[in-house]
């Protein structure tokens, strides 16, 4: 499919009011799903699918779009399609989106390519704005806890990178409990108050609520955004009756075959039987139970075609 001519966006994209939520205490609505970049974005993936996806998810209030630095594959390629959709498409309508991207995951080679030093940081973020054609991204994101460097370097960065203009707010992904707490406490004695956590919740891990990050997010007034909510297809019908041989799993790449175990396959199954009597698909049942756990701002959707993104947005009907 080739789109041809300038792109509008939906003069009714807006028209849902309860399709936003408060981000924690702060002045930002979040659609309550939010489009990932994590995969079919990336330099191996056909630019005009991300552009049909794109423009879907845009004409339908989706105003978020979640990258990283190392999204593609190749690392940085889901940056790349960002700046040419800013350059084809999204220019007119920068102050209606909300972009974010991260840092913290193996980027370059060397020592200033991972983790979460100031000089990686800022170099990556300096990189991530090239590549998406950007002054500023409205969300910067520790991606991981670095084990070995002070915490304090780590959110003295976040806090002068929203000092200089390259980002509005800071969120922290995948950091345990106890960091989660210094890091909320150091950004907002520095008046950059943390905006958003980002964490892996869905119905067979549930680690943010076993670990109290989302009751520590939610009394402190800070936003949650789930990421990997339906498991990488786990917590939807693809698997259950083999392994396709164009899915992630058959690639081997960030899902194995060890996963589908007997037990988990009972488990889907049963929520498919679930989902069903409800009038609902499996993934939109595994949707809406991230969604209705409280404190929960957005969840982050990935789509591969247009009519898989419009069939998960179904889980906010």
């Amino acid at each position: 499919m080739i789109l041809k001519g300038t792109y509008l966006a939906d003069a009714h994209r807006y028209d849902d009011e309860a399709f936003y939520a408060r981000c924690g205490r702060s002045g930002v609505l979040l659609p309550r799903v939010s489009l990932g970049f994590w995969h079919n974005f990336g330099g191996h993936d056909p630019y005009e699918r991300s552009r049909a996806i794109t423009h879907y998810a845009f004409d339908h209030g989706i105003t978020h779009f979640d990258l990283a630095n190392n999204y593609g594959p190749p690392y940085g390629s889901a940056e790349e399609t960002m700046g040419r959709l800013m350059d084809d498409d999204f220019r007119p309508y920068r102050d209606e989106l909300f972009i974010s991207s991260k840092a913290g995951y193996d980027m370059w080679p060397g020592p200033y390519g991972n983790w979460g030093s100031r000089k990686y940081l800022f170099a990556s973020l300096e990189q991530s704005l090239r590549r998406m054609h950007l002054d500023y991204v409205d969300l910067f994101y520790s991606h991981r806890l670095d084990p070995a460097t002070p915490l304090e370097e780590t959110l003295q960065a976040l806090v002068d990178i929203v000092r200089q203009g390259k980002a509005l707010y800071v969120g922290i992904s995948n950091w345990p409990l106890e960091q989660l707490q210094v890091g909320e406490e150091y950004l907002r004695r520095h008046d950059v108050p943390l905006l958003i956590y980002q964490g892996r919740l869905n119905l067979i891990d549930r680690k943010p609520q076993e670990t109290g990050i989302l009751d520590f997010c939610r009394q402190k007034g800070i936003g949650f955004i789930a990421f990997s909510p339906l498991a990488q297809g786990l917590l939807t019908d693809r698997y259950l009756d083999g392994i396709p041989a164009d899915s992630r799993m058959a690639r081997g790449t960030v899902l194995t075959k060890d996963r589908l175990t007997p037990e988990l396959l009972a488990y889907v199954s049963r929520l498919r039987e679930q989902a069903r009597a409800a009038g609902h698909t499996t993934a939109e049942e595994a949707l809406r139970w991230v969604l209705a756990q409280e404190g929960v701002t957005s969840v982050l959707v990935g789509a591969s075609s247009v009519e898989q993104l419009a069939q998960n947005l179904k889980c906010t009907e």
